[in-house]
């Protein structure tokens, strides 16, 4: 594929005439940077060449005339980095997809996925929806317990896991996320069919079922350590890296240690800082943080349903939980330190985690953590391609890669903040100038709570959720 596209840009430059597209681009005057160098410099300005939803061609900027038709953008000396993916979003309307697409994320990572998830893939796969590219999981499977939640897909057997398991393949999914109630007969069964079918894991590692004292007084049913052979593509959200690995210890020592056991078994972690960030703001601003701007883009029905969790949050001390924050801050770097992969998740469209938005806080979490700003953008473009087993097409500007692209007028090497108002968006070859992007921004601020209901309602019972809690029938 990549030698047609190679040809193809060949015969442009030698002859002039081939016809343009619709999504046909040509970028003129931008800088690019290769974030896997070991010391990365921006390029002199370049122009790169965009057919279809491929880089076709990249060359100096004089020497890439436009073919008859296409359109040209100058990139004014602009910079010019691979899409942002976000590998932890929590999707419930189409119209946030905007937001994302608005602050550079061109891929989303959806982390609780119903069968309306599918579709909202292929729409947007098809260019029938503004939006990032969507993969996701199915419904979250996961036991009875402390963390169980009325979205989850509840299994306690080996059979009712497997069965499950198989639902979601026949329903057109790939991917599973699990939670920490897991049994051991349930995850059992989770990780033979999901085997046996081809299915990739990622989630909480399981804790099995809890009991008094633990884990301060005694281990969980099932031991963190047991899951890092497991294959999970991602471990999500460093606190529960420390509840789970660490058994809530704030001990420096053994975070390092658990940090090398990590790193040798090659799993990945996405810390998603932010998320925990958000309610240690919550609890410090007694709940004033909650209506701060952006926060119109949070889903009205997720909104009522999160009541109870923002006035539990306003209420919450705030020193302990500071502490708290301040040592997942000094995991997140210890995990990098040790050579643990990780990738940038901003737990987006639940709480108060505005969608968009929430993954550039997160980029600044990173930073703030002690990652370089090179370490960085490497969690949020070439580290997610690695971990999705996609980087020969994605995470990367070069010819024949996916064209999915963010240009800011200013070094996003010196200020995440360059990322929160990019000058042009392209996502899978679609271009968004910064006028687009603004009215997908309005867009996500009407997110429609007929739609999320009828999605949510009949994803819920296509797993066989029992709605009437949620409905009060």
């Amino acid at each position: 594929m990549i030698a047609r596209f190679l040809t193809w840009a060949a015969m442009i430059l030698i002859s002039g005439t081939a016809p343009a597209r619709a999504d046909d681009l040509v970028i003129r005057n931008v800088r690019l940077v290769d974030l896997s160098a070991r010391q990365p410099e921006w390029s002199e300005p370049r122009s790169v060449l965009v057919l279809g939803d491929r880089i076709a061609a990249i060359a100096p900027f004089a020497e890439l005339p436009a073919p008859e038709g296409t359109p040209v953008v100058d990139g004014k000396g602009g910079y010019l980095l691979p899409g942002l993916t976000d590998m932890h979003v929590h999707v419930w309307d189409e119209a946030a997809l905007g937001a994302y697409l608005a602050h550079g994320v061109t891929t989303v990572r959806n982390a609780s996925g119903m069968p309306f998830h599918l579709s909202l893939a292929r729409r947007v796969a098809s260019g029938e929806l503004a939006g990032p590219r969507l993969v996701t999981t199915g419904p979250i499977l996961n036991s009875h317990g402390a963390n169980e939640q009325l979205n989850h897909q509840i299994v306690t057997t080996e059979e009712e896991a497997r069965a499950a398991v198989r639902w979601q393949y026949d329903a057109g999914f790939r991917r599973l996320k699990v939670y920490s109630n897991l049994t051991r007969e349930a995850w059992a069964g989770v990780r033979a069919e999901a085997d046996a079918l081809g299915m990739s894991i990622m989630g909480h590692t399981p804790e099995g079922i809890r009991s008094g004292g633990m884990p301060q007084d005694k281990p969980f049913d099932m031991a963190f350590e047991r899951f890092l052979d497991a294959g999970f593509v991602t471990i999500e959200h460093v606190e529960s890296v420390v509840w789970h690995g660490l058994r809530d210890r704030h001990d420096r020592a053994a975070a390092q240690a658990l940090a090398a056991r990590i790193a040798r078994s090659g799993t990945p972690v996405d810390p998603t800082l932010v998320a925990f960030r958000n309610l240690l703001h919550v609890a410090e601003t007694r709940g004033t943080y909650l209506s701060r701007p952006g926060t119109e883009m949070m889903n009205p029905m997720l909104v009522a349903m999160e009541q109870p969790v923002y006035e539990r949050w306003s209420k919450e001390p705030v020193e302990r939980h500071r502490a708290a924050f301040e040592f997942y801050l000094g995991m997140t770097k210890i995990l990098s330190e040790s050579g643990v992969t990780l990738v940038a998740g901003s737990d987006a469209g639940i709480f108060t985690n505005i969608p968009g938005a929430s993954l550039i806080d997160e980029l600044d979490l990173l930073a703030e953590a002690g990652l370089t700003p090179v370490e960085t953008l490497r969690t949020a473009t070439s580290n997610p391609a690695m971990v999705l087993g996609e980087e020969t097409d994605r995470g990367a500007i070069g010819e024949g890669m996916i064209a999915d692209l963010v240009l800011t007028s200013t070094d996003p090497l010196k200020g995440f903040a360059a990322l929160r108002r990019p000058v042009l968006v392209v996502a899978q070859g679609r271009a968004y100038d910064r006028a687009a992007l603004d009215d997908l921004l309005v867009k996500a601020a009407g997110q429609d709570l007929g739609r999320t209901q009828a999605n949510v309602f009949g994803g819920l019972q296509a797993q066989g959720t029992d709605i009437g809690a949620l409905t009060g029938r």
